[in-house]
């Protein structure tokens, strides 16, 4: 077995680096985040970090980059107050991989890669048109963590849509039927797959038999 310290891990190559570290916490899901600048101009940026806080009240944070590395997502939610979570699905995985990139500020991300933004009366932030799950948040904290510069975004979860087929008589979203991307790393991504479902655990209770997925 491979082992590394951490004097190992800094003496890597940057991208060498970032790609094992990124990689060991496994698969996690992709979404674009939509914002639009004081400028007018639509962004939209792959987020890989984002977490699940709470349902009551209903929670989602995302981990931004340090300013110099993606300023214009953080600028953009700090000026407007509101975001939107939009999902990546498998019939655009390259053009939601390519919003990545580093373009200027006066470039929507939308134009550039050949995305379509959709407004909607209750959110000034576009949400993606080709995306079937879409979120709209509400700027709750935005969290320095001063260890490495990066920036916890909580957003308060105000509006959803998503197709009524996919939810799910227990409350669950299919995101296998979504057609829903996960990634890995900065560059990897996957189509994701049930494995199993299980009851909630108790602990008088047995390991569990796999569950049948609810019916619609």
């Amino acid at each position: 077995m491979l082992y590394l310290n951490k004097e190992a891990l800094q003496n890597m190559e940057r991208f060498y680096r970032a790609n094992l570290l990124s990689s060991m916490s496994g698969i996690k899901p992709a979404m674009l985040v939509g914002t639009k600048g004081t400028n007018g101009v639509a962004n939209l940026a792959l987020f890989q970090n984002i977490v699940h806080l709470g349902a009551d009240p209903a929670l989602v944070g995302l981990i931004n980059r340090p300013v110099a590395a993606t300023p214009h997502t953080l600028a953009n939610i700090e000026a407007t107050g509101w975001f939107t979570l939009n999902s990546v699905h498998t019939s655009f995985t390259d053009k939601a991989h390519q919003t990545s990139a580093r373009y200027d500020a006066s470039v929507s991300e939308f134009d550039a890669v050949g995305l379509m933004p959709l407004y909607e009366t209750f959110c000034p932030a576009p949400f993606v048109a080709e995306s079937k799950l879409r979120l709209a948040l509400q700027l709750v904290e935005i969290v320095p963590i001063k260890h490495n510069g990066t920036f916890l975004i909580i957003g308060s979860v105000e509006h959803v849509m998503l197709p009524k087929m996919q939810l799910q008589k227990d409350g669950s979203v299919d995101l296998e039927e979504l057609s829903l991307v996960a990634s890995a790393g900065l560059d990897t991504y996957y189509s994701i797959h049930q494995l199993a479902r299980f009851h909630y655990a108790k602990p008088d209770t047995a390991v569990q038999e796999i569950l049948p997925a609810p019916a619609e």
